[in-house]
Parts: C-alpha cells; structure tokens; sequence
C-alpha cells in the first residue's frame, strides 16, 4: 500500500541514512470550548495580573489531548516514531480547535506495537539529534496564560509617565516565561530525559489573554552530568547548530531569558514626536532603547555566570510594543565543552541543510493548508 507521509525528499534521505522509513502522515485534534465558569475566572484573574490560571489549564488539556490522539493513531501504523510534531490552534464558530500532525518513521525490523519516541524535529533535524549523540525520547511543551491585569496597567501607566523601567511589567513577563520553561523542563524529566533540544517559542492571544508556548524535544544525552537527570538542559539553538556546536565539544545547559519593559515617559515621548518633524537622531530613543536591550542582555549573562556557562550562543533581542510600553526580550543558549561529545558522522550531508521551498501559494484563495509534519515552511 502506498504511504502518505508528510516528510520532504530531504528528510526522507536524511532518515535512510539512519535506518529509517518515511511512513504515513497521522493526525489528533480536540475542538474545546473555555465555558462560561472559564471565562469568569479568567476575568477575576485579569484583574489583578499574571498568569490565568483557567485559560492555562483549558490550553494545557486541549494540546494534550490532540496529542494523545495522534499518538493512538500512530500506533495503528505499526512505526517506530514520530517526527515533525505540531502543536496548533484553530478558532472557528466561538470554539478552538487543537491540533497535532506528524509523520510516523519505520525501522529495517519491520512493525512495531508500540511508538517508541516523538519528537518537534523534522526529518532533518532528527538526523542531526541522532547524529550528535542526542536519543529522542518525547515531543513535550510548557505553556502559561497570562495578563497584565487592570491593576497591573493602571500602576503601569502611571509609572511610564516617567521615563525608565517599569519593573512591574518586567517581574510579569519575566515570571511568565520562566514558569513557561520551567514547566517544559518538568515535562522533559517526567519522560525521562535529561535534555529539551530544538525548542520553539512562541507567543498568541486566547480569549482576551497571551499563551506563551514553548516546544521541544524531550532527549537523552549520555555526556551531561548526573545534575540534568533531576534539572535537565534545554536548548533553543536549530538541531544543525547543535550538530556544529557537538563537533567542537560543547553541548547546551540552558535556554536563558532576560526581560525588561521600559517607557519613554511623557515628557520624553513628547520631545522624540516634536524632534521627529525634523530630520536627524532622537537622542531621548536611542539612549532608551540602548540601555532598555544591554539590561536585558545583563539579565542572560548574570544567569550564564551564575549557572557556569562556557558561552552564550545564539543570543538574540526581540522588541514588542505594548501600547505606551516597549518589552526587551534577550534569548540565547548557554553552553558548555564536556568530555567525550563527538558527533557520529565527519560532517553534515547537505540534505540535512538544505532549506525545502514551500510548493504552496496562496493566491487570495482564503484556503489555508493544514500544516503537514515535516517539509517546507
């Protein structure tokens, strides 16, 4: 019988070269509605700021319960994994569909009874886990809902009509994101892993409120130390750059976050509107905007030092605009060389590089493909 998998020719070259057969694409989903006793108590939440309790436990049981489906399917097919798990929201008629797709892979022995891993990594990326000594174990993820609150916006926008940090909307955001991994992190050691590997974060509004998400692949490494049995590492850097790190000794400890919310102020957001009539730089911008990015940055090298990383790689700065706000983020991976971490192969096949292009375009039609595991983007 023919088999229907999502995977591109790439990855499928790249599983060979792991022993590995492409195999049908499965699906799991779950259409939630959050209720009226959910709505109340997210509006009671809101009022007073973070994480909504209700909205974060509603997310939580739809994802997972779209994933269990997935799972329950490809145990039918008799493979021994699957790749290129996805994790999506789909709202329609006042209800929100939850839904997981992936590909199953196959081993030279033939059927299996049971899935023997899951993993957020495309067939590419699976090469380069498996290649760098990194055993995939279970797709996993973290989430938390949350919200400024009325009280938190109201203390905030009477302190941004001063020009600096407001620290109340940095302790939010922070806590939030941090709940966020940590909560991945104890997903990852409940599968038995000591490594999340290939994470994803991403953030979107639900029922009036943010999610922030995070995924990954739940992994076992045999050099980490004993400590990330019970604490394990986590890491957001692309398989091929873990693949590239692996080759030169080091392998990830931690995703480091660092976060800082400032305002303009009044006064000096009146001065940047009158200097930008005119051409040239607005000084009161760009001292902010410099000092709001290096404390954010201070924030991940504070915690890098503290937890005696070699490096931190892969750093990057993201902005957001927050009505009168601005949020610095900082994220980057901390590192560190440890004996013995040597990928299998000399160097990566160029199948495991190559970015696949996207066969798919959307020419007003309105019809959006359901995301398949695997290929393009």
């Amino acid at each position: 019988m023919a088999v229907l998998t999502g995977l591109s020719g790439n990855e499928i070259y790249c599983l060979h070269l792991k022993g590995m057969r492409p195999g049908d694409l499965v699906i799991g989903n779950s259409v939630f509605s959050i209720g009226v006793l959910g709505g109340l108590g997210a509006i009671g939440r809101g009022i007073m700021g973070g994480e909504v309790t209700q909205i974060t436990g509603i997310i939580h049981e739809g994802r997972q319960e779209a994933f269990k489906r997935m799972i329950s399917e490809a145990s039918q097919h008799g493979g021994i994994g699957i790749t290129g798990v996805t994790s999506e929201l789909r709202h329609f008629h006042g209800n929100t569909e939850f839904l997981s797709v992936a590909s199953c892979v196959h081993g030279a022995e033939g059927r299996q009874e049971a899935i023997q891993f899951s993993a957020s990594a495309d067939g590419q990326e699976l090469y380069c886990q498996l290649d760098a000594g990194f055993r995939p174990i279970q797709f996993c993820f973290g989430n938390v809902a949350y919200s400024v609150g009325a009280a938190g916006g109201i203390l905030g926008t009477l302190k941004s009509m001063g020009r600096g940090e407001i620290k109340e909307f940095s302790d939010i955001f922070n806590a939030t994101r941090h709940v966020c991994l940590e909560r991945l992190t104890t997903e990852a050691y409940n599968a038995g892993a000591n490594c999340v590997v290939g994470i994803e974060t991403r953030t979107l509004r639900f029922s009036g409120v943010h999610e922030m998400l995070m995924l990954g692949t739940a992994s076992q490494h045999p050099a980490l130390p004993e400590l990330y049995r019970k604490h394990p590492a986590s890491s957001d850097l692309t398989n091929q750059e873990m693949w590239n790190l692996a080759a030169m000794g080091y392998l990830p400890i931690k995703l480091l976050l660092g976060t800082a919310v400032y305002s303009l102020g009044i006064v000096g957001g009146l001065k940047a509107a009158f200097k930008s009539i005119a051409r040239g730089e607005i000084s009161d911008l760009t001292s902010l905007v410099y000092d709001a990015r290096e404390h954010a940055i201070g924030l991940v090298k504070a915690e890098a030092e503290a937890i005696g990383a070699d490096d931190v790689v892969g750093l990057k700065t993201h902005i957001h605009e927050h009505g009168s706000l601005l949020e610095f983020l900082a994220i980057g991976t901390a590192v560190k060389r440890f004996d013995g971490v040597k990928p299998a192969s000399e160097s990566l096949p160029p199948q495991a590089i190559i970015r696949d292009k996207d066969t798919w375009i959307d020419s007003g039609t309105g019809i959006t493909p359901t995301p398949a595991a695997g290929g393009g983007e």
